[in-house]
């Protein structure tokens, strides 16, 4: 066994040779952000080894100077005998997302009616008390007056709540609500199934949860199932970014040692935290809280169900799951009713989960019968056509880029991080906007989609994302690992270093639009369709909402339709998620667009690597399918550099 100490925490741990730093890290309570899951590729996860003896199993991402240093990557650096490792200050997410209090914003499509639609009933009942004359058992008693009273019969009930049958009835001096669960959607003709058992009455209130895990942002939305209002909506960020910042990752880190038990454990953690936060704004007790609805991509579902991910990523890419049964909070240790109903909402596919599904029905596009391409742009693009008579879906790894990841001086959105960039056609000086009017620390999805378009029309790189090195401003300049664009010098950031953009940024940033592109145009084509035909572009996910259209038509993005047939619609999915909480009849239309959808795998499809590889350019190498994009590059001939690399 050998000695690991880590500093400046102080902490220390024995650990068995061979172990990797990483892994003696978390037995020490240290965290460590792994983006990549812990597979050497983004470099995040760098220490120092003061001292000691370690093997580096890769250096990837760091220089000979790096290493020198003693910096190594934890993921892959060995321990051969007692060390000293200093942990530099990690990315910390600065700052909390909002949680808004009476965020009743979405518009329930029809009126909502509790006694029809929820299967949630609080049920009020006087029972007479047992006597010499009437000795009926306690259960039997309640069950009798339940079905004299409110016509309910064949009630069940699990051990937990019988345990506690008794007490309550006598302390309640058998006057008693009766939490009641009518049905299920995988048992929706019932028995009714008892969930709580509270003294005196208690029917003016009852209270559910729609969530949406997000492979970035967990969402809560604390629902009051009597009236169908939306009291308190509470994100945060999804802890499990530390242990990899895509679905891939992931799965890569859930099939290693105890991971699997680890991101459930995050997750679930998220989900408490901000569940606590949303029920103290709402002065709710958490118990109180008896039925939750959760939508989520595909492996975020097996994630929180503790089901190994990993064939999700193995042809022929089959889940272990799309339809999930009902299960109840105690089973995942969510900080709700123990007994409360748990309903995961069906996906699809590997790559087209849940999230897909319940931002369909939230979006109305069935109700509207027009030809509607659906998109939900993270970190996997996914898309669905149709009209709801028939629907086609497909999903593509568009990667981390969007998100700031992959990309030098990328980052989250956060407080620091520019979210918009104008570039003058004469000066070639940039004008930008930043998060919460700080110094700028970097550049996030946003402000990445902005600046590259930019650049374009402007003419500092051509369509390959070439720069052009004769432009008479020394913000283009070779840089260590190529041609850059200096958006921020040291002295105006918040970290003294020049803030940058470089060609291998952009070559990930063309890879991932490159991706989105083609998957919609392969899944247009796979019906005889073409991308003109859709009569609206709808647009979900919490980053889709900070598109600029126009930009991103300019890189090839999005394609090129007028601007009124796009909608950006924020979080489809706990959008979905809520209806489905409020309403047997949308849970159910939910079920039927998961069973009504094809689902079209990208990587069995011939044409996609040739659309891809045709959406490498800015915008496309087809101008003539970017007609707008066309007109304003004929306006300004410096839109193709002479002489560029």
């Amino acid at each position: 066994m050998y000695s690991v100490r880590f500093e400046p925490a102080g902490a220390t741990v024995q650990v068995p040779d061979g172990t990797l730093i990483d892994e003696a890290a978390h037995q020490a309570g240290i965290e460590l952000n792994e983006p990549c899951g812990g597979q050497g590729r983004c470099g995040r996860c760098a220490v120092i080894v003061e001292e000691g003896r370690v093997r580096r199993r890769s250096t990837q991402r760091l220089s000979a100077e790096d290493v020198a240093a003693g910096f190594a990557l934890a993921c892959q650096t060995v321990i051969e005998g007692d060390v000293l490792v200093m942990v530099p200050p990690q990315e910390r997410i600065e700052r909390r997302l909002k949680t808004d209090k009476q965020a009743a914003r979405i518009v329930f499509p029809y009126p909502y009616d509790p006694q029809t639609q929820q299967s949630i009933r609080r049920c009020f009942v006087t029972l007479e008390p047992p006597s010499l004359d009437d000795q009926t058992d306690d259960w039997a008693r309640l069950q009798r007056g339940l079905r004299q009273q409110h016509g309910m019969g064949n009630l069940t009930a699990t051990l937990p709540v019988l345990q506690q049958l008794g007490r309550t009835l006598r302390q309640a001096e058998w006057q008693v609500t009766a939490i009641v669960e009518l049905d299920t959607w995988d048992r929706p003709h019932g028995p009714p199934r008892l969930i709580d058992l509270l003294p005196g009455d208690q029917t003016g209130v009852s209270w559910g949860a729609a969530v949406d895990i997000g492979t970035t942002t967990v969402t809560v939305c604390l629902v009051n199932l009597l009236t169908g209002e939306m009291v308190v909506r509470a994100a945060d960020y999804n802890a499990q970014i530390g242990r990899g910042e895509d679905v891939i990752s992931r799965i890569v880190y859930a099939s290693k040692g105890q991971g699997l038990v680890e991101l459930q454990r995050l997750v679930r953690e998220t989900i408490n935290l901000v569940l606590a936060r949303a029920c103290r704004r709402g002065d709710v007790d958490p118990r109180q809280v008896h039925k939750v609805t959760v939508a989520g991509n595909t492996t975020m579902l097996h994630l929180l169900l503790a089901v190994p991910p990993e064939p999700i990523r193995l042809t022929p890419y089959i889940p272990t799951v799309n339809h999930w049964p009902t299960v109840r909070a105690e089973e995942l240790g969510l900080a709700v009713h123990p007994q409360a109903t748990v309903d995961c909402l069906p996906g699809i596919a590997s790559y087209v989960g849940a999230d897909i599904t319940a931002g369909m029905i939230s979006t109305g596009a069935c109700d509207a019968k027009a030809l509607t391409l659906f998109l939900d742009i993270g970190t996997n693009g996914e898309m669905v056509l149709g009209d709801c008579d028939w629907l086609i879906s497909c999903a593509c790894s568009a990667g981390p880029a969007f998100e700031g990841a992959g990309v030098r001086d990328g980052m989250r959105a956060t407080e620091g991080a520019i979210e918009e960039v104008w570039i003058s056609g004469q000066t070639y000086e940039p004008t930008y906007r930043v998060i919460g009017d700080a110094r700028p620390r970097g550049l996030c999805g946003s402000g990445l989609i902005l600046l590259l378009a930019e650049m374009f029309i402007t003419g500092v790189v051509d369509k390959g994302g070439n720069f052009n090195f004769n432009l008479p401003t020394e913000r283009v300049r070779e840089g260590r690992r190529g041609g850059e664009y200096v958006v921020a010098w040291g002295s105006d950031t918040e970290h003294g270093r020049d803030i940058v953009i470089t060609k291998v940024d952009i070559d990930n940033l063309l890879r991932a639009k490159a991706a989105i592109y083609a998957g919609f145009s392969v899944l247009a084509r796979s019906v005889g369709l073409e991308l003109s035909d859709a009569e609206q572009v709808l647009i979900g996910g919490a980053f889709g909402q900070y598109i600029n259209v126009e930009k991103a038509i300019q890189i090839g993005l999005l394609p090129d339709l007028p601007w009124e047939r796009f909608q950006f619609l924020g979080n489809t999915s706990v959008r979905g998620s809520y209806m489905a909480l409020l309403s047997r009849e949308m849970r159910n239309t939910v079920a039927e667009v998961a069973d009504r959808m094809t689902y079209l795998e990208l990587s069995a499809d011939n044409t996609f690597y040739e659309e891809f590889t045709s959406a490498l350019f800015l915008p496309h190498t087809e101008i003539e399918n970017f007609p707008s994009v066309a007109a304003i590059l004929r306006q300004d001939n410096t839109a193709e550099p002479s002489s560029s690399r």
